[in-house]
């Protein structure tokens, strides 16, 4: 079983992770159980043609959801169903109503609900799902020694293109709204409490946008496109990530000490 090595959790950890991603990665890829799964991919999803093929297919099925982040549906099928059939063209599509845009990318890469001949038979799309599926596997990797790695690493995917596009600025930041994983960094880099996201959705941007002008320079998604603002982003994710809990454990030892004392 393929362990990433994080030896110190923190931006001094993420700094030793970006030194070592690469190396680290490769040896994943080259696991028993990756190349089986790759292998399997390649050689069966030439033969899918619908959403239900997909959908029979669970082993397909999981490489598939998890080249978009979305593993933790696999057994939602009628769920995944809907949003491979619907495609992505018309208001009604229901990736199209989905806060989470994964489930739009998700649709719109298969193309069953678009296209005469779904992409599937293209091999350009097949190298692409795989190597996106063996980026989400390293990243999960990287989440069972330390979560708020997983998140850093997913945001400094998602932002090197969600900074771009022809997309509005309103747009951009109600996709990182919308996606659980780039609101949490977000969140914890501008010092949002966890309640910020039951607030009425123009406050939320309104904020958003206050607090990346006064950490930031700038309120606008494009300015994410500098790899020196995504680092200082991650920076201050991590470091008031890391200060929190801190304070949370030393907290629970001053109330373990004082209930030790009292005989509580």
């Amino acid at each position: 079983m393929f362990s990433a090595v994080i030896p110190m959790g923190g931006y001094t950890g993420w700094t030793f992770l970006q030194k070592t991603a690469s190396r680290q990665q490769t040896v994943l890829n080259k696991s028993p159980e990756m190349a089986r799964d790759v292998d399997y991919f390649r050689s069966r999803i030439g033969k899918i043609r619908t959403a239900d093929d997909l959908i029979n297919d669970r082993r397909l099925l999981s490489v598939a959801l998890t080249a978009f982040g979305l593993e933790n549906d696999l057994n939602n099928k009628a769920f995944i169903r809907r949003v491979l059939s619907d495609g992505t063209q018309k208001e009604t599509a229901l990736s199209n109503r989905l806060a989470d845009k994964r489930y739009l990318e998700f649709s719109k890469a298969f193309g069953f609900g678009d296209n005469a001949i779904p992409n599937t038979v293209l091999p350009s799309f097949v190298e692409q799902t795989i190597s996106a599926y063996q980026t989400r596997k390293w990243e999960a990797a990287v989440g069972q020694s330390d979560n708020d790695m997983r998140l850093a690493l997913n945001a400094q995917r998602e932002l090197a293109s969600l900074g771009g596009g022809g997309q509005t600025d309103d747009t951009k930041w109600l996709t990182v709204l919308g996606s659980p994983p780039l609101r949490s960094v977000f969140q914890g880099a501008f010092g949002l409490p966890p309640s910020f996201s039951s607030v009425d959705l123009d406050t939320q941007m309104a904020t958003m946008r206050k607090r990346s002008a006064q950490l930031f320079g700038g309120s606008e998604i494009t300015q994410f496109r500098d790899p020196a603002q995504v680092q200082k982003l991650i920076r201050l994710f991590l470091v008031r990530s890391q200060a929190a809990a801190s304070t949370t454990s030393s907290a629970a030892m001053a109330l373990g000490l004082f209930q030790a004392r009292s005989g509580g």
